[in-house]
């Protein structure tokens, strides 16, 4: 066999020192090679991944917003045309020899599709955390001895794949992240290969060696155990996807069992093992919460419906845009809700990512309009007034518009006040109901999420103890932003001005109910990406859906309105398309 053509595929975002390393090691290689070197830049047209690729002549490929791990490598797959796929992370230094031992074993197993070599962890500068020896940096490593062999598996920092193979078995799972992202893939071409599942049948070439590194802050014990807990979090929902996760008892005896360790061996660097295994059992207690069955004060949920259909009262089977269950919040799961929200408020103030999305917020993107339009009932004035305080407390021009129900319904109401308040000039159009409470910070933050990835219809998510008739509107741990099928129609929603002429004037609906799926059709049709923002979290306070009008007249009224229009069904719309840990 020949030796194949070879694209080198570099997934960035953000690190420019790691990038500069990694490409001052391949690129000499490559040009020796006649292979192609691509950057793709996750974070954006940035300037420093810029002028790096043509410093060291590597085309540069920049998403227009961060996608995560696996789009990057699916457009390094897209916008490359070499026969052998080579990716790397790009906080690597490759061996003099490590691109001619790839290319190498392609030609010498032309029956293997997938290829690795051996990954050597390495701690670069002061601070790193002493070990007792018997635990490895908790990054990516792999060693299996000084001659080629068959593996199970290769790892994303250090992985080779035939295009042919690449062709065959599909684009890499972008919903995967931070675990299991390659992992998945490689069994997917099992499966097509008739093999294993748990194997890919890809070749360890011994030869093909690289370096996977941390320097200065990254390979001290804060930051080590950060990534750590990141890796156990996407670990154990990966092992659930699979459906070989533990139960949370013996996820916790093994989270036990490494502080055990940290204890007795006086080992600082085991709190890594600590951290990785804490979130795997923060993932599970996550999974037991989704789980949970609807407190008294709930509808009963999927699975548990009401007799005659929908859990909302008055609905039926074929009314595939409901969500299938109240979302009211009351009693005991109320002060348990409360409990969690406060556990992750605080994670977020004390790992300083609140903090640092703040000081985001503050210089980007530049100044932007943004009109906000509500209804507003007497009973509610105190927390409609603390609501327009903080919208007013934004950097951001902004023009409040409200007008009393007067018997009007909700979407009756903003289309006589966009009548007298057009949104020409402005860049955003926020509806707020008039019984929710603003996170501080609110609109400087919620505007720079959703700029920053491209959102064009988005919502604030509901904090847990929030009243939210979709459970895929409520916050996420650790999620920052999800791309989802559909946004709701409040109690605070967000339109981009591209959106607007289409969307507008509304129905003259006075609930609403089914104009977010019909909304959800039109951004699938015009392309919009619809985003629940998890870091800037809401409450919905005053009532529970529902509590002011019928649910049944509600139902019939959806009813005839997506009789005439295009809607998504629930089970897609309240889909993830894609979820972002960072901005």
């Amino acid at each position: 066999m020949t030796r194949p053509t070879v694209s080198v595929v570099i997934p960035t975002r953000s690190r420019p020192q790691y990038l500069e390393v990694a490409l001052a090691s391949i690129a000499p290689q490559a040009t020796r090679a006649g292979a192609e070197v691509l950057v793709v830049d996750d974070a954006g047209d940035t300037r420093a991944a810029r002028e790096l690729a043509a410093r060291f002549g590597a085309r540069y490929a920049p998403h227009a917003h961060p996608r995560g791990l696996n789009a990057a490598r699916n457009t390094g797959v897209e916008r490359s045309g070499g026969e052998l796929v080579v990716f790397v992370d790009d906080d690597v230094r490759a061996a003099e020899s490590w691109l001619e031992a790839l290319a190498g074993a392609a030609e010498r197993y032309p029956d293997v599709d997938v290829f690795t070599g051996p990954i050597r962890a390495r701690l670069e500068g002061r601070g790193r955390p002493r070990s007792c020896g018997r635990e490895q940096p908790p990054i990516t490593s792999l060693d299996l001895g000084p001659a080629d062999t068959p593996t199970a598996l290769a790892w994303g920092a250090n992985m080779a794949i035939r295009r042919g193979a690449l062709e065959r078995v599909g684009a890499f799972d972008v919903s995967i992240e931070h675990g299991g992202d390659e992992q998945e893939w490689q069994e997917r071409l099992a499966s097509a290969n008739g093999s294993p599942s748990t194997t890919s049948g890809a070749m360890y070439v011994a030869a093909a060696e690289i370096e996977h590194r941390r320097a200065g802050a990254d390979a001290r014990l804060p930051a080590l155990s950060r990534v750590a807990h990141t890796r156990g979090r996407a670990a154990r929902r990966f092992d659930a996807r699979r459906g070989i996760a533990p139960p949370i008892g013996a996820e916790l005896i093994t989270l036990a069992r490494c502080a055990g360790h940290v204890v007795r061996r006086r080992c600082p660097a085991g709190l890594t093992m600590v951290a990785h295994s804490a979130g795997r059992v923060r993932e599970a207690a996550r999974e037991r919460l989704a789980r949970a069955p609807a407190t008294r004060g709930d509808s009963a949920r999927a699975g548990r419906a009401a007799p005659g259909g929908d859990s909302a009262q008055g609905a039926t089977a074929a009314d595939d845009f409901l969500s299938g269950e109240s979302g009211t919040v009351a009693g005991v799961d109320a002060l348990r809700r409360e409990l969690l929200d406060a556990g992750i408020d605080a994670i977020e103030i004390a790992s300083g990512r609140r903090a640092r999305l703040a000081r985001a917020a503050r210089s980007a993107p530049p100044r932007r309009r943004v009109l906000v339009l509500g209804v507003q009932r007497p009973e509610h004035a105190s927390l409609a007034r603390a609501a327009r305080v903080e919208l007013a407390r934004s950097r951001h021009e902004v023009e409040f518009a409200t007008r009393p129900a007067d018997g009007a319904g909700k979407f009756e109401n903003v289309n006589r006040l966009l009548a007298e308040y057009p949104l020409e000039g402005r860049e955003w159009l926020l509806i707020v109901d008039d019984d929710v409470q603003l996170p501080r910070g609110f609109l400087d933050r919620f505007v720079f999420l959703c700029e920053r990835f491209d959102l064009r219809l988005a919502q604030p998510a509901h904090r847990l103890a929030s009243h939210a008739a979709w459970r895929h509107t409520r916050r996420q741990l650790g999620s920052v932003v999800r791309v989802a099928g559909m946004v709701e129609i409040g109690p605070v929603t967000a339109l981009h001005r591209d959106t607007v002429a289409i969307l507008t004037p509304f129905p003259d609906t006075r609930m609403g109910w089914g104009l977010d799926a019909h909304w959800a059709a039109l951004a699938r049709e015009h392309g919009w990406r619809c985003g629940v923002v998890d870091s800037v979290a809401i409450r919905h306070r005053a009532g529970a859906v529902a509590a002011g009008y019928s649910r049944e007249g509600a139902i019939e009224e959806a009813r005839e309105l997506l009789s005439r229009r295009p809607y998504l069904a629930a089970a897609h719309a309240r889909a993830t398309l894609e979820r972002h840990r960072r901005w």
